[in-house]
């Protein structure tokens, strides 16, 4: 399954979202209005290779939380996600069995191709 996972809200999702003209066939998930399962994390985690992958370490509440200077496991990566929709990277795109994490242009512009082909 294809699926988008963004931030309704988020300035940056929207422009990426313009930006990759995703066919109608990929579904839309706004993380924060309809929050991401267990199930849906894990598969992200699987593709990506890593929780850690996944999680934005710029969110606010990384700082506010002192958790720049703790040392996290994987499984506190999946559970701050999960508890915290802000955690994770986004936007997220899974298409053909290909995740593409976070908005750096190498990641939006791999994003472009693979959706071409």
């Amino acid at each position: 399954m294809s699926k988008f996972y963004l931030l309704a809200t988020c300035s940056t999702c929207k422009r990426i979202l313009k930006e990759l003209e995703l066919p109608d066939s990929i579904e839309q998930q706004d993380i924060k209005t309809e929050p991401i399962s267990a199930e849906q994390l894990d598969s992200m985690a699987e593709l990506a290779g890593s929780y850690e992958a996944l999680f934005s370490k710029r969110a606010q509440k990384y700082k506010t939380m002192g958790l720049k200077t703790k040392v996290l496991s994987e499984s506190d990566y999946r559970a701050l996600i999960l508890n915290e929709y802000t955690f994770l990277k986004r936007p997220v795109l899974l298409f053909n069995n290909q995740i593409f994490v976070g908005n750096a242009a190498k990641t939006v512009e791999a994003a472009k191709v693979a959706l071409a082909k």
